[in-house]
């Protein structure tokens, strides 16, 4: 069963999950991402790691139902490298501008644990939240999230975004 673990963020939600088909079951697991209900999906991963997972069209399916999507890909196992920081900000200022409208923004990586945890943990951290609190506060619903010191020193290192947007 595909499970979603969630945690409020200002007016919004964020959720951490596995990659969507990472089971075999593809369109179940899409189905509960639309049913919890994503505004936004921000993929951790490579495109050939989606492509492997039965997941190759996740970015289509979304768009199809009106959910917005951002892929930062990041190595398994490790933190943001040039290509991922550049894309970042954008997605970051996205998904910030999503949830204080209430919305919920969903993260995954293949296992929903280091990468996706990161995103969380950094996005968590721009909102003005303590890193090591917030880090508590994500492993209470989700006790894989971030996996190495990279990937803590990246999201904890983040500025809070005192604009509000």
């Amino acid at each position: 069963m595909y499970e979603i673990s969630q945690i409020a963020l200002g007016p919004g939600w964020l959720g951490i999950a596995p990659m969507p088909g990472r089971t075999g079951r593809y369109e179940a697991d899409l189905g509960v991402i639309l049913r919890w209900p994503a505004s936004l999906v921000l993929t951790m991963t490579p495109l050939a790691e989606l492509e492997r997972s039965g997941a190759g069209r996740l970015e289509a399916d979304l768009r199809a139902a009106g959910v917005a999507w951002r892929q930062v890909a990041i190595p398994d196992f490790g933190a943001p490298g040039t290509e991922a920081e550049a894309l970042w900000g954008e997605a970051s200022g996205f998904a910030r501008e999503t949830l204080s409208g209430g919305g919920r923004v969903l993260a995954h990586c293949h296992g929903g644990c280091g990468r996706s945890g990161t995103a969380l943990l950094r996005l968590m951290v721009e909102a003005g939240e303590d890193a090591g609190e917030a880090l508590a506060r994500l492993r209470a619903v989700r006790p894989c999230a971030v996996e190495t010191e990279a990937q803590w020193a990246w999201a904890s290192r983040a500025t809070p975004d005192r604009t509000g947007g």
